[in-house]
């Protein structure tokens, strides 16, 4: 049985034959496959839908896989790509992983190495944000139980100031930005402003900082976003 099974897949191709081809095979191995066939759409249904995998052709219109992947990275969308390509020019590979693709295919392929790509690329997804518990400094968080405790006192959170937690800790010392906050925390439509992230910080630093004006342990990158200083990761 495939471990992997409801996983979703996002498919990002233009010709309709191979886009066809590839949701057969995948939803045969238990996938769920979502579908764009052009750049902008699958773009905006990455950001919507938030699938577990993206496979991505290069050449697309209105938006082609290479600025893609770039935008997906540029607001700290993690997701990843595997890439799909007629190209098999060095350049092009090392230009696709240069915008943040993390695995590349040329065409044709054979359905057992796209199936194997995409199942070492979940598993490798899977291990790395699986995230149930943090620790720094006194406060102890528990991602399962939605519980949190500072220096063995209970430690009250809200719903949010969890999940803005818990995206900063499976992002491993990368800066998460506002707009990653807005998209994965509150939905990206529905708050326009990302003022309503510094807020949450400001909240959270309240909470968990000795001193919230000189944080320890959550930090600003400067026109970035923000980062969690863990010691126990």
């Amino acid at each position: 049985m495939n471990p992997d099974r409801g996983a979703r897949i996002l498919v990002v191709e233009d010709e309709l034959p191979m886009r066809t081809a590839l949701q057969d095979c995948l939803e045969s191995e238990g996938y769920r496959v979502l579908t764009a066939a052009e750049g902008e759409t699958g773009l905006a249904r990455a950001l919507k839908e938030k699938p577990d995998l993206i496979l991505l052709d290069i050449m697309l219109p209105r938006l082609d896989g290479f600025a893609l992947c770039e935008e997906l990275r540029r607001v700290g969308h993690t997701v990843p790509v595997l890439m799909l390509t007629a190209k098999g020019f060095v350049q092009d590979r090392v230009r696709g992983l240069d915008a943040g693709a993390d695995d590349y295919l040329v065409k044709p392929f054979s359905t057992d190495e796209l199936l194997a790509r995409v199942r070492a690329l979940l598993r490798r997804r899977a291990k790395n944000t699986v995230q149930k518990t943090i620790s720094f400094g006194d406060v102890k968080i528990d991602f399962v139980q939605q519980k949190a405790r500072i220096k063995r006192k209970p430690l009250y959170l809200t719903a949010k100031e969890f999940a803005m937690l818990r995206l900063m800790a499976e992002a491993g010392g990368e800066p998460i930005t506002r707009e990653r906050f807005l998209d994965v925390v509150w939905g990206y439509t529905a708050f326009p402003t990302t003022r309503t992230v510094d807020n949450h910080i400001a909240s959270l630093r309240a909470k968990i900082e000795k001193d919230p004006d000189k944080p320890q342990w959550i930090q600003t990158v400067h026109g970035v976003g923000y980062r969690l200083e863990l010691e126990n990761l």
